[in-house]
C-alpha cells in the first residue's frame, strides 16, 4: 500500500491523465447511441493509432527538454513511401514495410546527427528537416494514390477475431485461445506490442536512462560521464521509428498515400498536446511514452464527443485549445511552487 502511494505520488501526471481518460471514455459510450459495441470500438481504435504512435515519437525528444517538429512530416513521408512499396506478394509487402520503417528511422537518425554535431537547438533543426520531409513526400507522391492490399487493410484494421477468420485460424480447434480477446481491435494490439517491446527495453538501457538525465540536468549528466551525445542521437532515431510506424499504419488504413502538408502540421501539434496531457514535462526528465498514449487517447475521445454531441466544427479547435491550455497550466503549477528543480523528482 505504501509503495502504491509512493508510485502515485511520483506519477501524478500519468495518474491524473489515466483517470481523466477513463471518465471521458465511459461517458462517451454512455452517451453514444450504439453504446459500447465492437464496431464502434474498432472504428475509434483505428482513428487513435496514428496519433498514439506520434505521441510516443514526440515523447523521447521532450524527455530531453526539446521538441521534434518533424514527426508529422516524417509520418507523411513514410506514408507516401509505403503507398509505393507495400504491395505485391506477402513477402514483398513485408519487405516494403521494412523499407518504410527504415526510411523513417534513418530520417530520425539524421535529425539526431544534426542536433548533436551541428549543435543546433532541436526545435530549429527539426523545423528545417520537417520542411525537407514534406518536400520529399510531395516528390514521392505528387497526388494521392496507392495500391495497398485490401486483405492487409482488412486484417490490420479489424478485431482479432476477424483477423483469425480472414486467415483461417478460427476454423480449427487451436483458435480457442483467441476467444477472450476476440473483440480487441488489432490496431490496439499493434500499438501495445510495439510500445512494450520497443519503449520499455529502451527506457531500461543506459541510453534510455541518459535521456531522462539529460532532461533533468544535461551538464550534470555530461559531468557524470553519461553518453549524452549517444542518447540524443538514439532519442531522435527512436522518434523517427515511431513516426514511420504512424505513416505505415496510415497507409495501410487508407490503402493509399497522401502528401498532405496541413495534415502533417496538425498531427505534430496534436502529438505535443498528447505528450503534455499524458503527464510528460516540457522541461524534460519526467514522464514516459505510456502516459503519452493515454494523452493521445484523451485527445481522440474529446474529438469523438464532437461527433455524438454535434458540436459546431468552428468551436472544436477552441475547445481543444482550452483543454490543452488547462493541461499545460495544471502541469506548470507544481513547477512554479518549487525553489529547486531537484524537488520535481522526489
Amino acid at each position: 500500500m505504501i509503495r502504491f502511494k509512493s508510485w502515485v505520488g511520483r506519477n501524478r501526471g500519468f495518474t491524473g491523465a489515466l483517470l481523466l481518460f477513463t471518465v471521458l471514455f465511459i461517458g462517451y459510450h454512455i452517451l453514444h447511441p450504439r453504446g459500447f459495441s465492437t464496431s464502434v470500438f474498432i472504428q475509434n481504435a483505428n482513428e487513435s493509432v496514428v496519433i498514439g504512435f506520434l505521441a510516443m515519437a514526440q515523447t523521447v525528444p521532450v524527455l530531453m527538454g526539446g521538441l521534434d517538429l518533424s514527426v508529422g512530416a516524417v509520418m507523411t513521408l513514410t506514408n507516401t513511401i509505403a503507398s509505393h512499396v507495400v504491395t505485391g506478394s506477402p513477402l514483398q509487402m513485408v519487405g516494403g514495410m521494412i523499407v518504410t520503417l527504415s526510411a523513417g528511422t534513418a530520417f530520425g537518425l539524421m535529425n539526431g546527427l544534426i542536433v548533436v554535431f551541428g549543435r543546433i537547438q532541436p526545435i530549429i533543426a527539426t523545423l528545417a528537416t520537417g520542411a525537407i520531409a514534406s518536400g520529399l513526400a510531395l516528390l514521392v507522391r505528387p497526388s494521392p494514390g496507392g495500391d495497398i492490399s485490401s486483405d492487409l487493410n482488412w486484417a490490420l484494421t479489424n478485431a482479432v477475431f476477424d483477423f483469425a477468420e480472414t486467415y483461417g485460424f478460427a476454423d480449427n480447434g487451436n483458435a480457442a485461445w483467441l476467444q477472450p480477446i476476440a473483440n480487441v481491435p488489432v490496431p490496439l494490439v499493434i500499438l501495445f506490442v510495439l510500445g512494450v517491446c520497443v519503449w520499455v527495453p529502451f527506457k531500461r538501457t543506459v541510453t534510455g536512462r541518459t535521456v531522462y538525465a539529460v532532461g533533468s540536468a544535461e551538464s550534470a549528466a555530461y559531468m557524470s560521464g553519461l553518453p549524452v551525445a549517444r542518447a540524443k542521437i538514439a532519442a531522435f532515431t527512436l522518434a523517427g521509428f515511431f513516426a514511420s510506424c504512424a505513416g505505415l499504419y496510415l497507409a495501410i488504413q487508407t490503402s493509399s498515400g497522401n502528401a498532405d502538408i496541413n495534415q502533417a502540421g496538425a498531427y505534430t501539434l496534436n502529438s505535443i498536446a498528447a505528450v503534455v496531457l499524458g503527464g510528460t514535462s516540457l522541461l524534460g526528465g519526467v514522464g514516459g511514452a505510456i502516459g503519452s498514449l493515454v494523452g493521445a487517447g484523451i485527445l481522440r475521445v474529446i474529438s469523438f464527443y464532437f461527433r455524438i454531441l454535434s458540436i459546431d466544427p468552428l468551436l472544436q479547435s477552441l475547445i481543444e485549445g482550452l483543454v490543452l491550455l488547462a493541461a499545460v497550466s495544471i502541469g506548470a503549477i507544481r513547477t512554479f511552487r518549487v525553489k529547486n528543480k531537484l524537488e520535481l523528482f522526489r
